[in-house]
């Protein structure tokens, strides 16, 4: 299989878990909302900065469906995390190639 192949191939396949597991989460509070709800420390909670962000609360935003703003942002989370992980790897990849000393050349004795 090529590379290009294998990598478009796990494109994909992690742009349908993503979308597909996000569509069908929960509605359910998380770990930490439940403890906190349990606990009776739930009220003094304040919103974080990116609370009025575009994929706050695991939903896009500006999407009525709440099961289809989930997988959307499932998708765009997704995308998100491979373009920086990718990047990073390609800039990681490339300063190494570059740091490599060049081969040495054996000159011929003729």
């Amino acid at each position: 299989m090529k590379l290009k192949t294998f990598l478009l191939t796990g494109l994909v396949v992690a742009l349908l878990i993503a979308g597909v597991a996000s569509f069908y989460a929960s509605s359910h509070p998380d770990g930490l909302v439940f403890v906190a709800e349990k606990t009776g420390f739930l009220d003094s909670a304040t919103d974080h900065g990116a609370a009025d962000g575009p994929l706050a609360g695991y939903q896009a935003k500006g999407v009525d469906n709440p099961r289809l703003a989930g997988g959307l942002a499932g998708v765009v989370g997704a995308l998100a995390v491979l373009l920086i992980g990718g990047g990073l790897f390609w800039t990681i990849r490339r300063r190494d190639r570059d740091e490599e000393p060049e081969p040495r050349q054996h000159a011929d004795s003729h």
